[in-house]
């Protein structure tokens, strides 16, 4: 299983800041933000799943556009993975008519563009070798990272998160975990502003990363781009035995 970075900011801004969006080989997206825009139209062609992590625009931003510009040429629908929640949240706000058309619904509702399937923390998605589990994460809105398991071992993207037991939880149980991916928005200058939108900044990660058990090698995502500088300088000191580098696109996880 190979995953590549089609994006991994906290916002736009030039060519270099898209955000998330991982394509698992070459059929499986994890978030359709701006950055699965770099695919072209035969690599969208080929996207059979979509796991999504939460609601919120940079994780989605794509998702709308990749339907419309691919369904009418697929002999199967495009099933998105989501949370309960989270698939209620885009029925009702984006696949509704009025933002966009519910392409449930279209061509009809037998032969649809699009799928959504409902899946739960905990919950395992098998698709031949590759196996890709909710695992508990804590945002402002619903939200679930994910687990991605190949015959090489596991990589973990938290998505969006705050601090969250559950997730370290998780985390600690996972005996071959190799890479864990994972947010850090703000700067500790805007500590009461990450806490408020659960998200995490510098300090909070040290408090995530010390509980964990695992050596994996950390990866840290979704920095806001007028903060990078800030954030980069943060995180590039005090830390202790797990230091993190930063994910950058087009980098490739084998597992």
């Amino acid at each position: 299983m190979d995953i590549r970075v089609l994006g991994c900011s906290g916002g736009i801004g030039g060519p270099d800041n898209r955000t998330t969006s991982l394509l698992v080989d070459h059929d499986i997206l994890i978030d359709c933000g701006t950055g699965a825009g770099v695919l072209s139209f035969e690599q969208l062609l080929a996207i059979d799943h979509v796991f999504i992590t939460h609601s919120h625009l940079d994780h989605i931003a794509l998702l709308p556009l990749l339907v419309d510009t691919v369904g009418d040429f697929r002999k199967q629908p495009i099933t998105v993975h989501a949370s309960e929640e989270t698939v209620r949240i885009m029925r009702s706000h984006i696949f509704n008519w009025l933002v966009w058309p519910d392409f449930t619904a279209i061509p009809d509702r037998d032969h649809p563009f699009l799928r959504l399937q409902p899946l739960s923390v905990g919950e395992t998605i098998e698709l031949g070798q590759r196996r890709i589990t909710a695992v508990p994460a804590l945002h402002a809105v619903p939200a679930v990272g994910y687990q991605l398991t190949g015959p090489q071992g596991s990589l973990v993207f938290s998505g969006d998160t705050t601090l969250c037991d559950a997730l370290v939880d998780a985390l600690n149980a996972i005996p071959d975990l190799r890479y864990f991916i994972v947010e850090t928005a703000f700067p500790d200058a805007q500590h009461d502003l990450a806490l408020a939108a659960r998200h995490l900044c510098p300090s909070m990660l040290r408090v995530l990363l010390d509980r964990l058990t695992g050596e994996p090698e950390v990866f840290i995502t979704h920095l806001k781009p007028g903060s990078v500088n800030e954030i980069t300088a943060e995180l590039q000191a005090g830390f202790g035995r797990l230091r993190p580098g930063f994910l950058r696109n087009d980098q490739v996880f084998s597992l």
